[in-house]
């Protein structure tokens, strides 16, 4: 299905925005590479009013703009992608032909630094002040960012 702009009836559609506000966990994968279509479905959600407030201050940056940036493609011309519709794939094709195409071990490195985030790093510090913030800094087995999301979104107990 061609989409050509998206709108309120178009988020409501997919499947993945169906249930919830939130974006998709940051372990769905697009062509194979994690976290892609999150940061989609936040750009998705927010042009349609839908992303919660907490979310707008961080759009592009962090895990965004790491994202954004590995790919060399500005998160500003990627938004303007994202309007234009299409499906995840699409889109990460067009961040192929306009940055950089990624190969299997560039994929191996980025999905081990996305899926990892917070884990004996810089955002460790991040980690721990959302876990407390949300109530959560008792939970040993929230150890990633991606750990977090998913048990702050609803989607992991």
């Amino acid at each position: 299905m061609e989409i050509s702009v998206l709108d309120k009836s178009t988020i409501s559609a997919c499947p993945c925005f169906a249930m919830s506000q939130k974006p998709v966990s940051a372990y769905a994968k697009a062509c194979g590479m994690a976290y892609f279509p999150r940061m989609l479905s936040k750009i998705r959600l927010h042009t349609v009013g839908e992303l919660p407030p907490d979310y707008h201050a961080n759009l592009g940056k962090g895990a965004d703009g790491f994202c954004a940036s590995f790919l060399r493609v500005q998160y500003d011309a990627l938004t303007q992608r994202v309007l234009a519709g299409g499906t995840d794939d699409e889109i990460l094709e067009w961040c192929f032909a306009n940055g950089r195409r990624l190969n299997e071990d560039d994929l191996i490195v980025w999905n081990g630094f996305i899926l990892k985030l917070g884990w004996n790093d810089p955002a460790s510090r991040r980690l721990q002040k959302v876990k407390t913030d949300s109530g959560l800094a008792h939970r040993e087995d929230i150890q990633t960012m991606p750990d977090f999301f998913d048990v702050d979104e609803g989607r992991k107990p």
